[in-house]
């Protein structure tokens, strides 16, 4: 069994008021991406999953607990308005494979009605914390102008839970952070893949069959959480579809067997050798976890279009200088994009060595 993690900090509205910087886009080279990885925001971030991750483990799907926190009722009630603005704004009818332009004026009233939506979640106690959710909350969902979505985006969304948990909004407790993951990450799960149906958005960054998946990582996470202190459901169940929905892995695989064609070990190699390699749940989740921060967190990529600062701070308090003191320089690190240890270690199974990474060869989706 694990230890609990620690408590999260608590930013106070107080505090929240008196923050000069707003998150803006900081991540522009590698050395940028490790200065993040010292920085307080990175370790209320890791803490944050760790603790979603306990809070769910040994718990199904479908999650109907007596009652929901009135954070979490407007939580889902503001993703369930999301959706129903799919259904108000209907796909052009464009002969592209990826991008419907329809997306983009989904995410255009996304932006003119963001201030709207966010006082009515938060309102009234927590409405000074809206400039520094709401750059999150915008690139939560994909870009509206390359018209993908990807793993950055996701981590988007769980900054912005994180944030609204630093200040208070969610509760930093148990059972809340339970229902964050089984009704609230769900719902913006379900949501994000309507979204990417109906638009027929791309995949940011896809590494095509060497991925672990085309948009999504955090569902693995939890998912095998949800799954990690138990043994009468093996890691091998994956390969033996239909898989029940019980959790968000189940849910997660039963989505790439509905949108991809071919063999599973063929379009989903990482996820096979997962299923057919490591031998049980508590490995998996671990192991995602590194995975996790070496290919999403530890990205150029992936991160640089995450904003920081604000209640996620970008400045250590250890190496805060004058304002008059000249910058320091910075040194631009080509990004080589290599398949790190981590990843070959999870698997079972090993990796042509020759694989590109940035040149992913990505399976079609069923139309």
């Amino acid at each position: 069994m694990s230890v609990s993690p620690p408590g999260l900090r608590c930013v106070s509205l107080c505090e929240v008021s008196g923050l000069k910087s707003l998150p803006t886009l900081k991540i522009m080279t590698d050395d940028d991406v490790e200065h993040w990885k010292s920085t307080q925001s990175y370790m209320d971030y890791r803490l944050f999953l760790r603790r979603l991750n306990e809070s769910v483990v040994g718990y199904s799907l479908p999650w109907t607990p007596s009652s929901h926190s009135q954070a979490i009722t407007r939580m889902v009630m503001l993703l369930e308005t999301l959706e129903q603005w799919i259904g108000e704004i209907p796909p052009l009818q464009t002969p592209q494979r990826f991008g419907n332009l329809a997306f983009r004026t989904w995410g255009q009233r996304l932006e003119e009605r963001s201030n709207g939506i966010l006082e009515e979640l938060l309102a009234p106690d927590h409405i000074s914390v809206i400039p520094h959710v709401k750059p999150y909350f915008l690139s939560a969902f994909g870009s509206f102008t390359r018209m993908d979505y990807g793993t950055g985006h996701e981590t988007s969304f769980a900054l912005f839970l994180l944030c609204l948990s630093l200040a208070r909004f969610f509760q930093p407790v148990p059972d809340e952070e339970r229902d964050l993951v089984l009704s609230v990450f769900v719902r913006y799960l379900k949501l994000c893949w309507k979204l990417q149906d109906v638009y027929k958005l791309e995949p940011a960054g896809s590494h095509g069959v060497w991925g672990l998946d085309d948009y999504s990582f955090l569902p693995y996470i939890f998912g095998s959480g949800q799954l990690r202190d138990q043994s009468a459901v093996p890691v091998s169940a994956v390969v033996h579809p239909p898989l029940p929905l019980t959790n968000l892995y189940f849910m997660s695989i039963m989505r790439i067997l509905d949108v991809k064609y071919g063999p599973f070990y063929e379009h989903s190699s990482q996820l096979h050798s997962i299923a057919v390699g490591v031998p049980n749940w508590g490995k998996v989740n671990s192991g995602l976890f590194k995975m996790y921060e070496a290919e999403v967190l530890g990205k150029r990529v992936v991160v640089q279009h995450i904003p920081l600062g604000g209640v996620l701070e970008w400045e250590n308090k250890t190496d805060r200088v004058s304002p008059d003191a000249p910058p320091l320089p910075k040194v631009q690190i080509v990004d080589r994009q290599r398949p790190t240890a981590i990843a070959q270690s999870l698997s079972a199974t090993r990796s042509p060595p020759n694989h590109d990474m940035q040149s992913p060869t990505t399976f079609p989706r069923r139309q």
